[in-house]
Order: C-alpha cells, then structure tokens, then sequence
C-alpha cells in the first residue's frame, strides 16, 4: 500500500508499506484503459484501430476455429470474430465456453465488413471473461408473462434499452421545459389523506395507528405551493387503484405536473402544447437510432414537431364521431377509449379537447360562464390509438360550489379545510395539468403495451418482481 506524502523539499513522494520515501519519478504509473463503445465504431470512428471494449455477449456461435460473437453494450450492438491462434488457447477456450449474457473486456481491430451488423467487426486479439454467465432463461418465443416474470432480466432487451433511453430523455426535456421557462421543481407527500381524483381508485396504506393513501396527483399541495412560488412542476409516481387490464392502464406511473399563478385556461393548453413540442424534438435530436429501431417513422414525428396541435371542445368531438364515424354520443357522457380512437382516426397531431361535461368532472374543476354546463379543463389525446397523454384545468375559487361536490361524492369536507384555506387567504386564478409519462413514452416509441415504458410495471394483477 502506498501513501502519498510531501516532503519539505517540496518534492512529491509515496510511502510504501515498510514506511520509506520513494520519489513518483522511479514509479512506474500504469495508464488507464480507454474503453471504446458500440456507437463510437458503427460511426466509423476507429476504422483499422485497436481498441478495448466492455459489454455482454448477445448472441454467440462457433464453426470449427472460429467463433462469432454479438456483442452488446448500451450503445449497440457489434461483431467479433475470434480465431484460434489469434489470441491465448486459453482466452480462446473462454470464448468459446462463454454463455449469452456473459461479460467480457475484449482488445481488437476495427475492420469495415458490409456482411456484419451495423457494417464493421471486431477482430479479437484480446479477451477476458469478466464473469461466465449461466444458461440465459430468456429464449425466443415466450409469452409476455413469462417476459414479465423475468423483468429484471428483459431490460436487457434491445428494445427496453431503447424504450429506457427515450424515456429519460424525455424525463430530462420535462425538467429542461420547466426550468427554462422560469418554474421552481416543488416536492408534494406521496402519502395523502385526501382524495383528489375519485376515492374509488385510492391505495389505503396503514400509517401507524391511522390510515392515509398513495398520492393520485401533486396538485392540491401544487395549489398551496403557487402562492409562494407562483410557477412550480413536478415528477413523481402517481398510484391509481383502476381495475382495469388494458395495455393504457398502470397502477403505479410517473406524472409530470405543472400549477402556476395567473395562468387560465388558454394558458395552460399552450403551456401543454409547447412541452409535448419540446419534447419531441429533444428526443428526435437525441434518440434517432433507438426510434428507427423501434419501428418509429422518424419523418411522420419530425412533421408533427412542426406541426400545431388543434384545440377543440368536447361538443366538437361528438359532432365529429357523428358525422365521420356515425357514432351517437349522448351530451354528458365521458369519452371511453372506443370513442377517443374513432376521434383520433381524423387527426394526425395531438389534439386538445376542452369543455368536458361539469358533472363528470372532479370537484375543483370550475363551470365555464360561457357554457355552464362545461368545466374549464382539457384532455390532450394522442394520434394513433394511444389516448389521453395531458390532462387539466383551471381550479375552482368558489368554496361553496366544491363543499357541494364533495358531499355528493360522499367526502368528509372537513379533510380539505386545509385547502379551502388557499381560497380565504390571498387567492389568485390559477391553473395546472399533469402529462402521463408512460403514455407519452408508448406514444413515442409506438410501444404496444404501456407496460414496456417503465422499468418494472405494477398492474391490477401484477407487484413483482
């Protein structure tokens, strides 16, 4: 062991084990490996170079005195080619007894091979088997619960990969958004004694000799927020208890969620619009590979980036699905996914609906003078079946009217005196939404199921791994 010391002639030192002074200069320092990665090649960056690289074996066969690996890293994937006499027997017999999904350090040469994936090869001259994996359990062909099952091993996946790196690029574009934008990121309790988006769907969650519930939404400790802040946002998990198996539905997602001071309804939708716009482009500039890989049609994207998102009411649509889909809604009815799909067949961008009915609305939603049977709130839906990825509204000043809406819904009023107390100290209009991280991934990665857009999916009928 060595400790570095300074003697008074201002010389440096090290001083080994048995306690002497040694001077740097008799040390021979070893320089640090420089490690390639995946992307750095397929480039063409290092085209008929010896390079180090580091990953896991994705694919593996042999052929006499040959073997052929896939290798992977988070950047891509690669082939190398290891010959017997390349390298030591004994690296060589390591190659060919390593399993997929083995990790390994590997030194070779950078050669151009259209046959190849991605166009070049590795031809191997080095290797080390960091770590000789067992018989990988993940073959092809299996079902999506057996997949599920094995989640902490099917993030490996090429396309979880992908669907991870849009996802936190989107996450960074949200933050980015916000902050660009002048707002402060404000913390809300996950464990809420107040319902806020229907008592129906709350997770109860024993607190000590109480009970409380998982957090629906931020918003109304948003609502406190913003008269100290004025512009605040948020990214948290949100829980909802909807018994509901479709491939739109998750108990346990991240909401990414806005409130601001003096800000209507028009605001906001604009404020929405922007960030699904910024969004977009961050991850078309970041994420260009991963979408290809994904099956995403980069110019179809690249046009709804350039492109404004329509805003028209609730009454519009039904008008819409009567005349172009022959479907009768009656007034006042929700928009089931049926009816959000056959809408969206008429669009090629997000779209913007306002003014839901104020009776299937939550209770801090505000009547419309204007039509005072419509709420001031917008559902933001997604083109090609992927439903709504932005809700929100304008909030309520009129105490008296939410009191009346929380006792029809059978609430305890005095749960949200504390609430109520933003209206009789200094209340201002204000305005917020929340956009669903999940659903806005989907949408972007055309991901079948909303499952594959979070590391580990929590569901009606599923909790692990």
């Amino acid at each position: 062991m060595y400790i570095f010391s300074m003697v008074r002639s201002g010389v440096a030192t090290v001083i080994d084990k048995c306690n002497k002074h040694i001077p740097l200069s008799r040390l021979a320092i070893m320089p640090e490996t420089k490690w390639t990665q995946i992307e750095e090649i397929l480039k063409g960056q290092h085209t008929g170079t010896t390079i180090h690289l580091r990953g896991w074996i994705y694919r593996t066969r042999s052929s006499g005195n040959i073997i052929f690996m896939i290798l992977r890293d988070v950047t891509g994937v690669l082939q190398a080619t290891v010959k017997k006499g390349n390298l030591p027997d004994a690296g060589f017999e390591d190659a060919f007894k390593a399993l997929i999904e083995s990790s390994v350090q590997i030194t070779g040469t950078v050669k151009e091979d259209k046959r190849a994936p991605g166009g070049y090869e590795l031809q191997v001259t080095g290797l080390t088997v960091v770590n000789f994996a067992e018989p990988f359990p993940i073959t092809k062909d299996q079902s999506p619960e057996f997949l599920l099952d094995k989640r902490h091993l099917w993030i490996r996946s090429r396309k979880l990969t992908s669907v991870l790196k849009v996802r936190s690029t989107v996450v960074g574009a949200i933050h980015a958004f916000f902050r660009e934008k002048g707002f402060y990121e404000f913390d809300a309790p996950v464990l809420q004694p107040s319902q806020c988006e229907g008592g129906s769907t709350l997770f109860e969650v024993k607190y000590y000799e109480d009970k409380t519930y998982l957090s629906q939404s931020w918003q109304l400790y948003a609502e406190a927020g913003i008269f100290a802040l004025e512009k605040i946002y948020n990214m948290g998990p949100t829980f909802r208890a909807e018994r509901s198996k479709t491939s739109r539905h998750l108990s346990e997602f991240w909401m990414a969620e806005m409130e601001a001071a003096w800000m209507d309804l028009s605001d906001v939708v604009a404020m929405a619009k922007d960030e699904v716009q910024y969004i977009l482009g961050e991850v078309l500039q970041k994420n260009k590979n991963d979408l290809q890989f994904l099956g995403q049609d980069i110019k179809k994207l690249q046009e709804i980036t350039g492109s404004e998102f329509p805003t028209i009411t609730y009454t519009d649509s039904l008008e819409i699905l009567k005349e172009k889909e022959g479907m009768n809604i009656e007034w006042g009815k929700d928009l089931r996914t049926i009816e959000e799909d056959r809408l969206m067949n008429h669009f090629k961008t997000p779209v913007v609906v306002t003014n839901y009915p104020l009776e299937i609305m939550a209770f801090y939603k505000p009547k419309d003078e204007k039509d005072p049977r419509t709420a001031l709130c917008f559902d933001m839906l997604a083109p090609e079946g992927y439903g709504e990825i932005v809700g929100g509204s304008q909030r309520s000043n009129d105490i008296t009217t939410m009191i009346h809406r929380l006792k029809q819904m059978g609430e305890n009023v005095q749960n949200y005196e504390w609430y109520f107390d933003l209206r009789r100290f200094g209340s201002v209009p204000h305005s917020g939404y929340g956009l669903g991280v999940e659903r806005l991934v989907a949408w972007i990665c055309k991901a079948d199921n909303i499952k594959d857009t979070i590391p580990f999916p929590r569901t009606l009928l599923r909790f692990r791994p």
